[in-house]
């Protein structure tokens, strides 16, 4: 998997290109965000995170769906539970997965962050497969964006407490900053 820096996508993964998106106020990119998510909540593999941010989540499916069907969300990528990466808005563009926020003194963190989301529970443990990923596509972005450094690494909860909780308690942070530091 390599970026192209001149169109944000990055190439040798899957591409499922989101609506919900826009162009970046200013074009920086200074944070990283990790979330997690599945649908239904606590179901893994269903493709319905692919469909959810593409407006296309079938809401007779499940009761849960017909609670966030009038949502419009995305994230810049998707890491499954067996490692999988999928893309679905360009890192040049501004994906709509941090809602309200604050980091560093600023408010709408979608404005200058990158969005990760885990394939997963605030309770359940992350995979192997998931933490390998998520540390080859970090440092890919950490090469690409200099502004983010691992201190501009963050759970949605540090950026919106009070209203979200993940990546949650099973995320495992020094893991991830121990790969970095490899």
């Amino acid at each position: 998997m390599q970026l192209d820096p001149s169109t944000g996508w990055f190439q040798g993964i899957r591409h499922c290109p989101s609506p919900n998106f826009n162009a970046r106020p200013d074009g920086e990119i200074s944070l990283l965000v990790v979330h997690n998510i599945s649908l239904p909540p606590g179901q893994f593999g269903t493709g319905r995170v692919q469909a959810f941010f593409q407006n296309r989540l079938a809401t007779d499916e499940h009761p849960f769906f017909s609670e966030i069907a009038d949502l419009q969300v995305s994230a810049h990528f998707f890491i499954e539970r067996d490692g999988s990466l999928t893309q679905f808005v360009s890192c040049l563009d501004r994906a709509w997965h941090a809602g309200v926020s604050r980091f560093d003194g600023r408010d709408n963190c979608n404005d200058f962050s990158l969005g990760v989301e885990m394939e997963g529970t605030d309770d359940q443990p992350y995979t192997d497969s998931q933490y390998a990923r998520l540390t080859e596509l970090t440092r890919q972005l950490l090469d690409a964006y200099p502004a983010i450094s691992t201190q501009r690494i963050r759970g949605h909860c540090d950026i919106a407490p009070g209203r979200k909780t993940d990546p949650g308690p099973a995320f495992d942070w020094s893991r991830l900053y121990a790969t970095l530091k490899d």
